[in-house]
């Protein structure tokens, strides 16, 4: 698997419903993660967990997925996300970005965030 797939990997095991498996989702963040939602909120590393808890999870589909390394220890990934909320009709877009770091042999992300979008391409 190269590291590209693994990263996009991880970024779909943060995508999917989590609530039954917290404890993955906590190793696949780093102890100083931060996160700037789509709300404009900034998350840190507890706060993110206990958001997750409570999220109501939708069918989400990740596309135009790319990764950028940025040192041999750290890559950006940029992607757009697609999901189907229940109290819309409508399915809701989202621009998003992260930052993985290799920290004691297993990746991490440091950093996340979400923009809402209207169905706009990620070209970049």
């Amino acid at each position: 698997m190269s590291l590209e797939q693994n990263i996009r990997r991880l970024e779909e095991q943060l995508l999917s419903p989590v609530h039954s498996r917290i404890e993955s989702v906590e190793e696949l963040l780093a102890d100083d993660f931060l996160e700037i939602g789509a709300s404009g909120r900034i998350y840190d590393k507890k706060r993110a967990l206990q958001a997750l808890l409570v999220k109501p999870s939708g069918h989400c589909s990740m596309i135009d997925f790319s990764m950028r390394p940025l040192t041999r220890d750290v890559v950006l990934v940029t992607y757009r996300t697609m999901r189907q909320d229940s109290s819309q009709n409508s399915p809701v877009h989202s621009l998003r970005s992260s930052i993985w770091k290799h920290i004691d042999d297993r990746w991490q992300m440091i950093f996340h965030q979400g923009t809402l979008a209207n169905g706009t391409r990620l070209d970049i």
